[in-house]
């Protein structure tokens, strides 16, 4: 039986046999039984990592170390409100607060800190643990972030949308015109539309050609 370990761009944590292309840490989400306790987070460094780095070898949900979380490509895990890892990621990392400097107008790119507080506030409703969304005009919403529509998530992609799944894209169609719903951060579509390129699942290609 698979672990409760797969991040949907909803930022919700399912059981789904389909592999991840990177991994996440919130921290020590699970118990001594490898099961999710009530807790989503630990703290706000809400990171997306490489499923591998420096030979390091882990056991998904060891008890006493922190929950390793799979997404399925970079745009579900910025959706998810997660941001590219400081020390594995290291130039996704700086491309990211580099774009994030651009959207802000700022002298020079953010600390990690800083962004993961401004990121917090956008992520998450604490009380409820509801994801934060917020309404754009399709037109002003770039190309790697997630829409909701009819309860599902869509990620946009060369002006189309294609529906989310946990092994893949699975459905294509034409990009609506007036507002949606934003499912991706603010401060990270931010930084897409100011040029972060953001990775994507191979079968992105096979619907829109990429």
């Amino acid at each position: 039986m698979p672990l409760q370990n797969r991040m949907t761009p909803l930022g919700e944590i399912i059981a789904d046999p389909a592999r991840g292309t990177l991994m996440g840490n919130r921290g020590i989400l699970h118990d001594g039984d490898r099961k999710l306790g009530q807790s989503r987070w630990k703290h706000k460094a809400w990171i997306a990592c490489v499923l591998a780095s420096r030979g390091r070898s882990r056991t998904p949900m060891t008890p006493g170390r922190y929950t390793e979380l799979f997404f399925l490509d970079e745009a579900t895990a910025l959706a998810a409100g997660h941001r590219p890892c400081a020390e594995c990621r290291r130039a996704d990392f700086n491309a990211y607060r580099a774009a994030w400097a651009t959207a802000h107008d700022l002298d020079s790119p953010p600390s990690a800190k800083a962004m993961d507080d401004a990121l917090h506030v956008h992520r998450v409703k604490s009380q409820r643990r509801e994801q934060v969304h917020h309404a754009r005009a399709a037109a002003d919403v770039p190309g790697g972030a997630f829409v909701l529509i009819e309860g599902a998530a869509w990620l946009i992609w060369k002006r189309r949308l294609l529906r989310w799944s946990a092994s893949g894209y699975d459905r294509v169609q034409d990009l609506p015109a007036g507002s949606l719903t934003v499912v991706t951060p603010r401060p990270s579509v931010e930084a897409l539309a100011a040029g972060y390129r953001v990775a994507v699942h191979q079968s992105v290609g096979d619907l829109a050609g990429d």
